[in-house]
Formats: C-alpha cells, structure tokens, sequence
C-alpha cells in the first residue's frame, strides 16, 4: 500500500501559522517580484481568485474583498516543510520526499498492523496539523498513481473529508470515474487534449485502455500509468523524481538595473544556486549560458546570452561564478535597464564518471564545496558566500507583503503575552 499526503494550499497555509489574526481570512501568496498568485487558500478560493493571476490586474478585488495578501516567504515555507515532512515520516516504514508539499509513503512492515486506512488518515491528518498547523490531505492506494488519484479525490471530490482510500476495484472505479483524466498524475493538459480527441475524458476511461497500444501510441510512460491506474504498480522511487537534464537559476529584479557591479552581484548568486542543485543530484556541467536582458516592453529590447565550455565538467560555484564575471564583460551594455538576468548549466554529467583532461590541472575544491554546503545547509542558504554575490543588494526581489521569518531569524521570532 501508498499513501500520498500533502499540504492544502501549502504557501497560504503556511503563512497562518504564526498568524492567528488571519486564519479564518481569505488568504493569497504572490510570486516572485510579487508577480502574480500562486496559492489561494480554501477561504479565498470561494471568491473565484484564480491561481497565477497577475497581481495588478486583481488588486482592487482583493481589497474591495479584504483579502489578505502577502509575498513568498520562502525561509518559513522550506522550514515548515522540513518539520512537516519529519512528522509524516513516522507514519511508515519508507518516506520519499516529492516536493515541498508533498510526500509518499510506502507501507511494507506496517500493513499488517494497520486494519481501518480511513482511520490511520485521519490520525495522520490530525497529527500534522497538532504539530505544525498545517492542514493536510491523505490518499491510499495499491500503487502511487492510485495513491496520487485518492490524494485528489480526498481534497476535491465530496464526501472524503481529507482522506479517501483506493484498496478495491469497487473504491478504484468510485474514484477513477468522478477524476477528469487531465488530473492523472503525469498527465497534464497537452496530454489530456489528445486523449479526450480519442474519447478519453476521465481517470476510468483511461484504465480501460490497452497498455501495449497506448505505448504504441504514445509512450512507455503512458503505458506504466494506465498499468497503475488498473492497480501494477510500475513506478520505483527512482523514477518518481529524476535529476534534471537543465540547470537554471533566473529571475527578473525587484528594480532595474543599469550598473555591471549590480548585475555581477546578481549573476554570481544564480552561479551560486546552479552550483548548489548540481551538488544536490549529483551532476556536473560541461557547458554553461549566460544571460540579461531588458524588459520586452521596452521601446529597445536589449537580450544577449553567451555559453562557456569548460575544459572539464564542474559543480563547484567558485569557477561557475568565474565564468559567469567573465562572460558578463560582453554581455553587459551600457544605458540598458536590465529587467532580468539567469545562469544555466545545460551539459550534465553524472559526478560519478567525471572525465578528467590529461592537460588541465585539477582545479575542482570538492572539499571547499562539501564545507560551504554544510554550512548553509545548519545555518541557513546564504550564510556563505562568495565575495561577488556581496557586491549589492539591490537586484534583490520585490517582496512589499512579506510576513517575519517567524523560524529562521532571532528578531522575527513570534513572542507571547501573558497578562
């Protein structure tokens, strides 16, 4: 058995936590630059706000409407993932983290000592929320795609209240018929457009099909998901989340820029990240682009990107960020308002089988790397840098509704009263 549980409207949510004066409001989180919305809590979802609406273009509603709005907090939702994820996994025997909010569970040992499912997910529910306040949604299944579809099922379909269960063909064909098939995991919705031109419009349907013809039509990974939808479980751990081919790090600045010191600054910390998510997955890059670029609103759009090889494939951010402070030479212009600005490591290696040169003496500080990682993994992304991300602040992003940094930072911690 599989269980998939996740957070509802994990940012929103998240920023209740430490706020009681806003729990029972209608809450929404904007992206970055404060962009457009990325989460809308369940209170505010009954407004009809709709998820990545442009800022600007919904303000008034929100006001009119007393809506309480607020930048990602990205510290306080990766702190309150850790702490989330810590308690799920004590509910089973094996805990594979998928993203931010979400988890599997895989149950082995624990079968057996488990007798009602509804019940162990409603436990599950409470004891999340009991210690971190963050409401959650439980779904069992025999597989991890019938898991995912219970998981939907427990938060959007009546009747579940949280959790909802997929253990028989009677609770399989419930679930798969009332599921559009565009909410399948690993669907999406070009994949959904044609199957509904072949009459394939929900969850069920798609079970019905052939495995061998929809691989013949489409793909292996099709045929593996229908395989799961009928209960084979064909999915390992390994490949529900593959490394990335691509690396990147972009973002657009909070104001524009004009000096090269400030978009050296902001070039060094996205070498910085693209370094740091190599390290993570184990990959090493060969080739490299950089790139700025001006608004495509301005009456002259200015873009240029440059790539770098390196004579042999590297993770280490001390000669990413050194390629890029070289690159940036000829990509800068002056009398250009830079609106925004990336690194990208686009030829991966495993770091497992790096290919040395005879004729380039090792220049990789493995050991420098492994001390900065460990560093900013007990003290917080940033603590360490390299001199170049401190040039400037200014390229920084526009977060004007951030709340504290109720867990990371000693002067937001949230302090008490008692009269």
């Amino acid at each position: 058995m599989y269980a998939l549980v996740d957070a509802a409207a994990f940012y929103a949510s998240a920023e209740k936590v430490f706020d009681p004066s806003i729990r029972y409001k209608p809450v929404v989180v904007l992206t970055n630059n404060d962009g457009c919305i990325c989460a809308v809590c369940p209170i505010a979802r009954k407004l009809n706000i709709p998820n990545f609406a442009p800022y600007f273009k919904v303000k008034n509603f929100l006001a009119k409407n007393n809506v309480v709005v607020r930048s990602s907090n990205y510290e306080l939702y990766a702190d309150l993932s850790e702490r989330m994820m810590t308690v799920i996994s004590r509910f089973s025997d094996t805990h594979h983290v998928y993203s931010i909010d979400e988890s599997f569970l895989k149950f082995t040992g624990f079968s057996s000592l488990i007798t009602d499912w509804h019940a162990y997910g409603q436990q599950i529910r409470r004891t999340v929320w009991r210690e971190t306040s963050l409401p959650v949604g439980v779904g069992f299944g025999t597989t991890p795609t019938l898991a995912k579809a219970a998981n939907y099922a427990a938060k959007k379909l009546p009747g579940f209240k949280g959790v909802a269960v997929i253990n028989d063909e009677i609770s399989r064909k419930h679930i798969l018929s009332q599921m559009d098939v565009r909410h399948v995991w690993g669907v999406g919705s070009r994949l959904a457009k044609k199957f509904k031109l072949m009459g394939i419009e929900t969850a069920q349907q798609l079970a019905d099909q052939s495995p061998k013809k929809m691989r013949r039509l489409f793909s292996v990974v099709v045929e593996r998901t229908v395989s799961e939808l009928n209960g084979v479980a064909c999915l390992n751990w390994d490949e529900v989340k593959q490394g990335k081919k691509e690396v990147f790090s972009t973002r657009s600045f909070g104001e524009r820029v004009t000096d090269i010191n400030t978009l050296r600054a902001a070039l060094s910390a996205h070498a910085a990240i693209v370094g740091r998510k190599l390290r993570r997955q184990g990959s090493i890059t060969k080739r490299i682009v950089v790139f700025a670029a001006s608004s495509p609103h301005d009456n002259e759009y200015y873009k240029k990107s440059i790539i770098f090889d390196f004579p042999t494939a590297t993770a280490d951010t001390l000669e990413i960020t050194k390629a890029a402070s070289l690159i940036l030479e000829k990509i800068y212009k002056e009398n250009v308002h830079f609106y925004r600005c990336g690194v990208g490591a686009i030829e991966l290696e495993c770091s497992a089988n790096k290919q040395l040169d005879l004729f380039t003496e090792k220049q990789s500080k493995q050991a420098l790397m492994d001390c900065v990682d460990s560093i900013n993994s007990r003290y917080g992304t940033g603590a360490l840098q390299s001199g170049s991300e401190c040039l400037t602040q200014k390229w920084n992003m526009r977060r004007a509704f951030l709340s504290p940094h109720y867990t990371t930072r000693w002067s937001d911690i949230p302090i008490i009263n008692c009269g």
